[in-house]
């Protein structure tokens, strides 16, 4: 039972509904990634880098996904992610981590700060 709002976020999948997830684009295999843990109806979702080797294009209808999750469903949303453009449109709050410590936490607009952008590698 695969919720109506999955294939409103990426309408995509609906098309593809016939294929293997193994023959899928790498954005599109994210999408079903996604989509699979929708599923379940989670309370949190957990993306892992959900940018690294997309298409500009996918990673805007992902964004706006997370976007809509956040705001519409109520979904909690804890994204790791390397490209900062991306976490400063989404984040609400923002943690820095180097060598496996968290060396800031703060608002997404601190990755704007000349003291925090010290600790950013772009």
């Amino acid at each position: 039972n695969i919720p109506a709002h999955v294939f409103e976020l990426f309408p995509v999948l609906k098309q593809m509904l016939g294929r293997r997830g193994g023959d899928l684009s790498g954005g599109q295999q994210q999408q079903l990634a996604i989509g699979r843990a929708l599923v379940m109806r989670p309370k949190l979702l957990v993306l892992d880098e959900p940018t690294e080797g997309i298409q500009p294009s996918i990673i805007k209808d992902i964004g706006r996904a997370i976007r809509y999750l956040r705001d519409q469903a109520e979904i909690a949303v804890l994204l790791v992610e390397q490209y900062l453009d991306f976490c400063r449109e989404l984040a609400d709050e923002v943690n820095i981590m180097d060598r496996g410590q968290i060396v800031h936490t703060g608002p997404a607009e601190d990755l704007d700060r000349a003291d925090v952008r010290k600790f950013l590698t772009v």
